[in-house]
Formats: C-alpha cells, structure tokens, sequence
C-alpha cells in the first residue's frame, strides 16, 4: 500500500511538471508572437516616414541577444526583434524602441517580486530565500541568489523612504481602515518584541482604495498612532475623514480623536466577534456567533439594537466578560448604519487590509531567523503596493459625494428632505 502510494505520489509530480512545461512552452510561444506582432504594428505606424533617399526610417534589423524572464512557472527564453529606427528627436537623439511588453531591463515578473516579500515576511531568511524560490519556481530560479535578493532590498527601501514622504496636498479621503500587524519574524534587537506595524488606508472620493501610511509602531501605541497621523496630515491631508474602522484594542482611536476629531467611530465587527467569542465556552460560540451575525446583519438599527439586547438577555448571567466585551463599544459598532447601505460591507471591518496580510500575519512562533526592522517595514510596503493594484472599488462608489456633501442618510437610505 505504502508503495502504491509513493508510486501515485511521484506519478502526481511528474504529470505536474510535464503540464508545467507544457505552459511554458505555450507561454513562450504566445510571448513571442505578442513581441513580433507589437513590432511589426510599430513598423507599419511609421512606414510612411522615409529619409531623402526614399529610404525608410523605422525597418526591423534582426534579433537581440537572447535573454531569460522569471516567471511563476518556471523561467521562459525570449528573443526579442531589434528595430532600426533612425528618427532624431527633438533633443538630437536618435528614438529608440522600447517595448510596452517587454522593458529592456526586465529579468522577473511581478508575480516573483510580490512572493520575496510574502516569503520574507513568513520567516524565511534571505540565506534561504534560493532553495524556497526554486522549490516554488523550480531549479531554474538560481538567478535569485541571496546577494539579488538583499539588492533587490535595497532597491525598495529606496522605494519606500521616498513614497513615505509623497505630498498628500491633492488627497481626500472619504473612510479610512487602521490595523496593527505583527508578522512571523524575530527582529534583531529583543527590545523590539513588542513592535507592530501600523496600517492606515483610505477611499478617495471617486472610491478607489489607496495605501495612505505604514509604520512600525510599540504595541500599537496611541503615541505611534499618533505620529503617523501627525505625519499624514503634516503631508496635507488635513480633511477629516467620515468614517475611521479598526479595532477596538488600538491606541488609534485616541490618536484620531486628537488628530482628526470630526471622524466617526467604526469597530470592526470580525474582531469584536473573535474577541466576544474568545471568553466563552467553544460549544457556545456557534450560537452566540450566529447571535452577533444578527446584529450586524440586521436591516436596520432597530432591528440590529433588538438582536442585540437579545444577545446580552441571552449571556449576561453565565457570560458576563463576553457581554461586557460586546456592550462597551456598542454605539460604534453601529455607526455604519448612518452611512449609504452599499458601503456597509467595506465600513463594518478592517477586511481591506485583513486580506492584503492574511497569509503572513503572526499565527505561529517566531522563527530562528533576524530579521531588520526597515526590512520588515520594506516587505510590508512592497507586499501592500502589489496588492493595492488589485483592490476593487467601493460599491456604490457614486454615493460617495453625497457622504462629502453631506447628506443624511438613516438605515443605509438617503433621507428625503420634507
């Protein structure tokens, strides 16, 4: 049986990495025919334009150097056409082709740069990064070794330092989402155990979700929140938003009430749900958890405040921590009410940033390996913009300049004015 196993096992990779190949080779072909078909579109843009001669100015001229792309399945050979394009442009240089699908310096896709930092930020150290590559992308990957990998580093530091300074003069954000996340790496220096970084993102005005602000913050401290507020605002974001979500355990809410005192109060649903649960029995939860889900789902709040004076009827006697966990924050558990109904899935939890780390958040032990405080903040930066090009707009994202405007709505419905 055990063999049988290890045959159907060893027969499972094999297909797998003939079916890899077989993508390769479909992709490298597809590849090809895009690049020739994208310069032969060039050429014939320009096959009007000729010298005193009569001669033409754009013609094909061969082939570049071969060259190798990193990809997710595995690395891909590209021969790239050269073009001959004898135009001067207005500086008195000669114009130069340069391919939208293939840069002339790209060596790896993006799916390859989003998972260093996701490997990263899971504890892998960057001395292990070359044996983890290649036994996700295959023995091919050798070109990522541990000196690319601290470069590549390097480079998004950079990236990071200058976008942490960008002017936000020009922004307005409508909701903001503000998390805490602790990640699976030891960092060097033990007095940084207790270090978090600090996530604040926003909805503009057209809804598009955009990173804001990320920091490394001590235990999510209203003095770190405070700082990276102080900071934004300081950069130009000086409207208050409408609606802030987060946690009820961060310093946040201190922070913003200081920083931006017209913002509204959200709790996020899914963690005060873990954290009600968390003090009760486990054969309890299913109910109580199908309870709290009737709170937050109801249609309107007076249904919800019904479903929740049921919950504490329901509790109280036998569970009063779990109760007492729920009570102190129930008018800001609601405040969604008071906003168009289309927003309510967005407004009621931190899930726009949940996502983003749900795969590298702090859900084992720390590993064996240092990793730097910078790096760390690095990773997170460069993990969250990959992310932030996938984000979908709100629903109802043409409410929203009724939300700037001002306009009451009451149980999600836009109030009609008597």
């Amino acid at each position: 049986m055990e063999q049988s196993t290890t045959e159907g096992q060893n027969l499972s990779i094999g297909s797998r990495d003939i079916l890899t190949d077989i993508l390769r080779r479909g992709a490298e072909e597809m590849l090809a025919m895009a690049i020739e078909n994208e310069v032969a579109e060039y050429i014939a843009r320009h096959a009007h334009l000729r010298d005193g001669e009569g001669r033409r100015l754009v013609v094909r001229n061969g082939h570049l150097p071969a060259r190798t792309i990193q990809t997710g399945i595995g690395d891909m050979a590209v021969r790239q056409p050269r073009v001959n394009d004898k135009r001067i442009d207005s500086s008195g240089r000669r114009v130069r082709f340069s391919s939208s699908i293939l840069p002339p310096y790209l060596r790896r896709t993006k799916s390859v740069e989003e998972l260093i930092p996701w490997l990263y930020l899971k504890g892998v150290s960057t001395g292990d990064f070359t044996e983890a590559l290649q036994a996700l992308l295959g023995p091919q990957a050798q070109g990522l070794s541990a000196t690319n990998i601290v470069r590549l580093k390097t480079i998004w530091q950079q990236e990071w330092a200058a976008w942490s300074k960008r002017s936000l003069e020009d922004k307005q954000y409508v909701y903001v989402w503000a998390d805490g996340i602790h990640f699976n790496i030891r960092l060097e220096d033990p007095g940084n155990n207790k270090q978090c970084i600090l996530v604040l993102m926003g909805a503009t005005a057209d809804g598009r979700k955009e990173l804001i602000a990320i920091a490394d913050g001590y235990r999510e401290s209203t003095q770190s929140w405070r700082e990276l507020l102080l900071d934004a605002q300081k950069r130009g974001l000086r409207t208050d938003p409408k609606v802030a979500t987060g946690d009820g355990a961060l310093g946040f809410w201190a922070a913003l009430r200081e920083i931006y005192p017209t913002t509204e109060e959200q709790r996020c649903w899914v963690h005060k749900t873990a954290n009600v649960l968390n003090k009760m029995p486990k054969a309890v939860q299913p109910k109580a958890k199908s309870m709290l889900h009737d709170i937050w789902l109801a249609e309107t709040r007076k249904e919800a405040e019904k479903a929740f004076d049921l919950f504490v009827v329901t509790f109280q006697a036998k569970y009063p921590k779990a109760v007492e966990c729920l009570v102190k924050d129930r008018d800001v558990l609601l405040t969604f009410y008071d906003f168009p109904a289309e927003h309510w899935v967005h407004l009621r939890t931190t899930n726009p940033i949940e996502s983003t780390f749900a795969t590298v958040r702090l859900r084992t032990v720390r590993t064996k390996g240092c990793g730097s405080r910078t790096a760390c903040l690095t990773m997170v930066f460069k993990l969250a913009r990959c992310a932030e090009k996938h984000w979908r707009k709100l629903n109802g994202s043409d409410l929203i300049a009724e939300v700037v405007r001002g306009i009451v709505f009451v149980d999600g419905i836009r109030e009609i004015a008597a």
